[in-house]
């Protein structure tokens, strides 16, 4: 059993997607399947790594904060009214905090580079949360099929980028986006996402594709083009159709910007050990 657990594949997809899969069985009535990404991600870093929190590295920081944003998920889908200026308040909180997480590091690096990279992976992230809870947050099938791709897109690129740990965390959140996405398609009833959904998904996958930029050798091109699937999630889906249908349909979307950036990755990895 312990051999089957240490598996990175089962560590970091198997494991995470069935424990969000029954977070979303058992609370999806609720309204609260959307707690599956924090149960996917958790999954993946006891198995991974384990919890602990001193000290306090950018790895940690970023675990703190996946653990604090479905509790603020939840506030704001069931005690406040979500409004353009809370989301904006939200996506301006996630940029301090990639500052927060980052900047021992940035720190140390030229004052050129630490503003181009912090101040990128500071909007990066906004952008992530802003977006996506604006645009995506009402709508079951397209969340879940941006975190499909975003959790691929950014494992994958972290481990063709020489991080192992952020490419297990990254899958973990795609895990948990196909767990939430499968009751749906297979009972055609949707799900809510909310807040509770998105914005630990846009965040923890934000802050994973930053740190791979900043502690790993993710080419900034990549980091942009990761950025823009929750736009792909947008593309016009047959709406009409069953859910099934339009969750491939939207996932196709966001699944070939995701392969966009890993084959972005991989080229300059390529270029790099040439």
């Amino acid at each position: 059993m312990n051999d089957i657990l240490n598996h990175p594949a089962v560590q970091g997809g198997v494991a995470p997607f069935v424990a969000a899969l029954i977070v979303v069985l058992v609370l999806g009535r609720v309204r609260l399947a959307g707690l599956a990404v924090v149960a996917a991600f958790c999954t993946a870093v006891y198995l991974v790594s384990g919890f602990s929190f001193t000290p306090l590295t950018a790895t940690r920081k970023i675990v703190l904060l996946a653990l604090a944003a479905p509790v603020i998920g939840i506030l704001v889908d069931f005690a406040f009214k979500p409004t353009r200026a809370g989301t904006a308040i939200l996506a301006l909180a996630a940029g301090l905090a990639t500052l927060w997480v980052f900047w021992p590091v940035l720190q140390q690096k030229d004052l050129k580079v630490a503003l181009l990279m912090g101040g990128g992976a500071a909007v990066c992230v906004a952008w992530l949360v802003g977006f996506s809870l604006d645009a995506l947050g009402a709508h079951p099938v397209r969340a879940g099929a941006a975190g499909l791709g975003l959790g691929i897109g950014v494992g994958v690129s972290a481990v063709l980028s020489a991080s192992a740990l952020y490419g297990q965390y990254g899958i973990s959140l795609g895990a948990a986006a196909g767990a939430f996405l499968l009751p749906q398609m297979l009972g055609g009833k949707k799900y809510q996402a909310g807040a509770t959904f998105m914005l630990p998904l846009a965040l923890t996958g934000g802050l994973l594709a930053a740190a791979t930029l900043i502690l790993a050798q993710l080419p900034w091109y990549s980091l942009l083009a990761l950025a823009l699937i929750p736009l792909a999630a947008r593309l016009p889906a047959p709406e009409k159709s069953p859910l099934w249908i339009q969750a491939v349909a939207v996932s196709a979307c966001t699944l070939a910007v995701a392969a966009a950036a890993i084959g972005l990755t991989w080229q300059f990895a390529g270029g790099q050990s040439g």
